[in-house]
């Protein structure tokens, strides 16, 4: 068994939740630090299990066993900047400058989605993740898990019955591209 870290964002509950760190404990998540960034709870989690999938999906069904709480996020990838993504891969934000500028490796580095005018550009983990594992510079373990936290975030957002319907109308009005 391997011990996985992540976190995940709660909805349906807030820091005046009665009793919400019994109730938590109770659920199976006695190995989650309850934690509070303004009204927002979320739980960052040292998970042991077989992968990353079953720790966090586990984590997940535990959180939703509670009664109006449901996990909106996993705050383990979404959108990055520089400094984001030396930290999480352990370079520096000069050596992830020079590979984004082209003047290290071969000038492919994957491009920012937004704020592009900006001083600060975001990318989206998964790719940047994919990306350098593919050259070896972090290990590709990690790069499954970015891109695991990626599309049970969008797994995530599709749960809500609105959002589906309106996902699926506008992709009705954009061209086919398979």
């Amino acid at each position: 068994m391997n011990t996985y870290n992540f976190s995940l964002v709660l909805g349906g509950i807030s820091s005046r939740t009665p009793l919400l760190e019994d109730k938590l404990y109770n659920a199976g998540c006695d190995d989650a630090l309850i934690c509070f960034y303004g009204s927002t709870v979320y739980l960052q989690f040292d998970r042991e299990a077989a992968g990353f999938q079953h720790a966090v999906l586990s984590a997940i069904q535990q959180v939703e066993s509670l009664k109006g709480c449901q996990v909106t996020s996993v705050d383990a990838g979404g959108y990055v900047g520089i400094s984001d993504i030396a930290e999480r891969t352990g370079l520096t934000k000069q050596s992830i400058s020079l590979l984004k500028e082209g003047k290290r490796g071969n000038g492919n580095f994957p491009s920012p989605l937004y704020r592009l005018t900006g001083k600060q550009p975001l990318w989206q983990w998964s790719e940047v993740a994919e990306w350098l594992a593919s050259y070896e510079k972090i290990p590709k373990q990690l790069a499954a898990h970015a891109e695991l936290v990626s599309n049970l975030n969008l797994a995530l957002q599709l749960r809500d019955k609105t959002v589906r319907a309106k996902v699926g109308e506008l992709m009705e009005a954009l061209p086919n591209k398979h």
